[in-house]
C-alpha cells in the first residue's frame, strides 16, 4: 500500500493549481509496481531468501525516491515539502511557511508529504534534516520553518526568492 502512495507522490506536488506529475514522472519503475502488489511481510512466513529480496526491493524503491526528489528539486525554482497543501496545511509549521512565502509573493511548488510514507520519510534523508516542513530555493536546501521565518524577518528570504526569480510580479 505504501508503495501505491509513491507512484501517486507527484500529484501531492503542485505549482498553483498545476500538479507536478505533468512536470516529473513517478518513479514507475517495474520493481514498483511489483512492490506494491506484494503481499505485506509476515516474520513468521519468511525466509532468508525472501528477506534478502525484500531489501533489495526497498532499496531500489528507496533509490527511485531519491532520484525523483532530487529531479523535482531541480526542477522547481522553489519547493515547499510540507503536511497538508498551502491551501489546506495539515500542520502549524507548514501553513506557517506557505504563509511567509504567500506574503513574499513567492511562485512555488509544494509537495503533500502526507501522500506518501516513502517521500515523507525519503526527504529527510535527500536533506539530512529530520523534520518537516522543508523549502528548498534555486536547488538548495534553505531549511524549516524556524530557519524561514529568521530569514524573513532578516529580509535574506527576500533576496533569495529574487536570486531564484521567483516573486511574482504584481
Amino acid at each position: 500500500m505504501l508503495r501505491r502512495a509513491l507512484v501517486q507522490a507527484p500529484r501531492a506536488v503542485q505549482r498553483t493549481q498545476v500538479p507536478l506529475a505533468r512536470a516529473v514522472a513517478a518513479p514507475q519503475s517495474a520493481r514498483l509496481v511489483a512492490a506494491a502488489a506484494r503481499p505485506a511481510r509476515h516474520f513468521a512466513s519468511s525466509s532468508a531468501s525472501d528477506g534478502a529480496k525484500d531489501k533489495k526491493d526497498d532499496a531500489a524503491v528507496e533509490d527511485d525516491v531519491q532520484q525523483w526528489l532530487k529531479k523535482a528539486v531541480q526542477d522547481h525554482k522553489v519547493l515547499l515539502f510540507m503536511k497538508g497543501t498551502p491551501e489546506a496545511p495539515q500542520c502549524g509549521f507548514s501553513r506557517k511557511v506557505a504563509v511567509i512565502l504567500k506574503e513574499h509573493n513567492a511562485v512555488f511548488a509544494s509537495a503533500n508529504v502526507l501522500n506518501s510514507a516513502d517521500v515523507r520519510e525519503g526527504i529527510k534523508v535527500f536533506s539530512n534534516w529530520p523534520t518537516l516542513p522543508q523549502l528548498y530555493i534555486g536547488g538548495e536546501f534553505v531549511g524549516g520553518c524556524d530557519i524561514v521565518t529568521s530569514l524573513a524577518e532578516s529580509g535574506e528570504l527576500k533576496e533569495k526568492l529574487e536570486k531564484a526569480g521567483a516573486i511574482r510580479k504584481l
